[in-house]
C-alpha cells in the first residue's frame, strides 16, 4: 500500500531527524561513571595544600570541603530537572537556547569550543604528563625534543600524543568510550579506596593531627573563599554528562540518579582522602606539600607508597581525559545541528555514530594549544569565569522553563524549589564576583573571549527558515 503525501512527508521528516539524533547507548552505570570519573581528577590529590594554606584548620577545610560539595549537589539537581525534561547533546547549550534564544546559546557553545574545552584538555594531559615525569624512568619528558623554531618539550608531544589517543577512542563510537570509562572509573575508585585504607590503618598516624593549625594561613571570609573555590574546582565536572544525554538510555530516569548519586560517591570519596591525609599529617605538613597524598603515603609506606598514588593519580587524569573530550565535542555538534555553526560539525559518523568532526576539530585545537602555550593552567584559568558565569545562566532557566512552560512533562522535579536553585545560583554569583576581583585581568580577558563570539554568531547563523527548532 502507498504512502499519502503528508505520511511521506511525515516519514521523511522522521528519517531525517533520526539521522540527525546520537545513538543512546549509555546505561546507568555508564552515566554514574561518565558524572564520577570526569570530578575525580587531580584535584583531590592537590587541593589539600591550597585548601590548608587559606584557611589553616581541619574544620574549615571540611567546611569548605561540604560547601562546596553542597553547592555542586544543588547545581547537579538542578540539572537533573533540565536534562531530564530536554534530554538532548550540547547540555547547557540547549537550556540556554531554549530559556534565552539563539545568541545566548551560541555564545556559550563558542566560550566552551574556543577555549574552555581545548584548554581544559590541555591542561589535563599536561597534568598527565607532569604526574609520569615523577617516575625516574620517565623523567626524560621534561627534556625537550625540539630547540627550534619553537622549544617543544617531549611532555608536549606526549600530551597531544594523549590528546589524539583518547580522541581516536570516542570517535569509535560512545560505547567503546563509554565501557572505557566504566571499567577504568571502578579501578580509580578502587585504588583510591586503597590509599585511604593504607592511611587510615596505619599506626603513623594521629588524631591529633586533626586538631593542628597552619598559623600563616590566608584566613578570614577571603581565606574561606580561596578554600572553597579550590573545592569546587575539584567538583568541577559533574555538568559534562549532560552534554552527552542524548546517548543515554532511558534518560528521564537514568539523568537523575548518575547526576546526584554520582556526586554523592565523589564527595564521599573526597572527605574519605581528606581524612586519611590529614590523619597521617599535621596541618604545617599538609600546607607545605605540594602533594600532600604523595607525601602521606612516602611517610607510611615510603617510595612503593608515593609510587602508588602518582600511578592513582595518572590513572585519575586519564580518565577524566576521556570524559571531557567526550562532552566536549557534543556541544559544538549541537549547534552546528541546528543551523548556528558550520553544518559540517554536525556530521555523523556512518559506521561508528560519533560526532566525528566535532571530536577532530577539538583535538586540532587542544594540539595547537599544547604547541603553542607552555603554561595551561593560566590559559584555563582565563575561562573560569566564564565558566560559572554560564553555570549560574543556566541553573536560572529552570525559573523560565517553571513559568513559561508549568505543565510540560518533567520526569524528575529538584527537592526544594525554588530555594536549592537560587542558592545555586547565589553561590555563583559569589564566586563569580571572587573571581573577578581576585584575577581581574583573567575575568576581563574572559568576558573579552565571550564577546569576541558576537560578531562571530551573525557570520555563522543560517536564516530562520533552516534552522533546528
Amino acid at each position: 500500500m502507498g504512502f499519502s503525501m503528508p505520511q511521506r512527508e511525515a516519514s521523511d521528516r522522521e528519517t531525517e531527524l533520526k539521522s540527525k539524533s546520537l545513538p543512546r547507548m549509555l546505561g546507568l552505570p555508564h552515566a554514574t561513571a561518565i558524572v564520577v570519573g570526569t570530578i575525580i581528577g587531580s584535584g583531590i590529590f592537590l587541593v589539600p595544600q591550597e585548601m590548608m594554606r587559606a584557611v589553616g584548620s581541619s574544620g574549615l577545610v571540611y567546611l569548605a570541603w561540604i560547601t562546596g560539595g553542597m553547592l555542586s549537589l544543588f547545581g547537579a539537581m538542578t540539572y537533573a530537572e533540565l536534562s531530564a525534561m530536554m534530554p538532548q547533546a550540547g547540555g547547557e547549550y540547549v537550556y540556554l537556547r531554549g530559556a534565552y534564544g539563539d545568541l545566548p546559546a551560541f555564545l556559550y557553545m563558542w566560550t566552551w569550543f574556543a577555549v574552555a574545552k581545548p584548554a581544559s584538555i590541555a591542561s589535563v594531559t599536561t597534568g598527565l604528563a607532569r604526574t609520569l615525569e615523577t617516575f625516574t624512568s620517565l623523567a626524560w619528558l621534561d627534556t625537550p625534543a625540539l630547540h627550534a623554531p619553537l622549544l617543544i618539550t617531549w611532555a608536549q608531544i606526549f600530551a597531544i600524543a594523549v590528546t589524539w589517543l583518547v580522541t581516536g577512542l570516542n570517535y569509535l563510537g560512545i560505547k567503546k568510550a563509554g565501557d572505557f570509562q566504566l571499567v577504568f572509573t571502578w579501578l580509580k575508585g578502587l585504588l583510591i579506596l586503597v590509599i585511604v585504607g593504607f592511611c587510615l590503618t596505619n599506626g603513623h598516624g594521629s588524631l591529633s593531627n586533626f586538631r593542628t593549625e597552619f598559623t600563616g594561613s590566608h584566613g578570614g571570609f577571603s581565606g574561606f573563599m580561596i578554600a572553597l573555590i579550590a573545592a569546587l574546582w575539584a567538583y568541577d565536572g559533574w555538568n559534562d554528562l549532560t552534554m552527552v544525554a542524548e546517548e543515554v538510555e532511558r534518560p528521564e530516569r537514568n539523568l537523575p540518579i548518575a547526576l546526584i548519586a554520582g556526586l554523592c560517591v565523589v564527595g564521599i570519596l573526597y572527605i574519605a582522602t581528606n581524612a586519611a591525609i590529614q590523619y597521617i599529617l599535621s596541618a604545617s605538613q599538609i600546607a607545605a606539600s605540594p602533594r600532600p597524598a604523595v607525601a602521606a603515603m612516602l611517610a607510611i609506606a615510603g617510595w612503593r607508597g608515593a609510587a602508588l598514588v602518582s600511578a592513582g593519580m595518572a590513572l585519575s587524569i586519564f580518565v577524566t581525559l576521556n570524559g571531557t573530550i567526550m562532552s566536549g565535542a557534543r556541544i559544538p555538534f549541537a549547534a552546528a545541528r541546528d543551523g548556528l555553526f558550520p553544518r559540517s560539525m554536525a556530521t555523523i559518523h556512518p559506521r561508528f555514530q560519533s560526532p566525528s568532526t566535532s571530536l577532530v576539530v577539538q583535538a586540532m585545537l587542544t594540539s595547537l594549544l599544547l604547541i603553542a602555550v607552555g603554561r595551561f593552567q593560566q590559559l584555563f584559568e582565563l575561562a573560569i569565569f566564564a565558566e560559572w558565569l554560564f553555570y549560574m545562566l543556566t541553573a536560572t532557566t529552570i525559573f523560565v522553563y517553571r513559568r513559561r512552560q508549568p505543565d510540560r512533562n518533567r520526569p524528575y522535579r529538584v527537592c526544594g524549589y525554588p530555594i536549592l536553585p537560587a542558592l545555586f545560583v547565589a553561590g555563583a554569583g559569589v564566586l563569580l564576583y571572587s573571581s573577578f576581583s581576585s584575577n581581574i585581568r583573567g575575568s576581563l580577558i574572559g568576558t573579552a573571549i565571550i564577546l569576541l563570539g558576537l560578531p562571530l554568531y551573525l557570520v555563522f547563523r543560517k536564516p530562520p527558515n533552516e534552522r533546528t527548532h
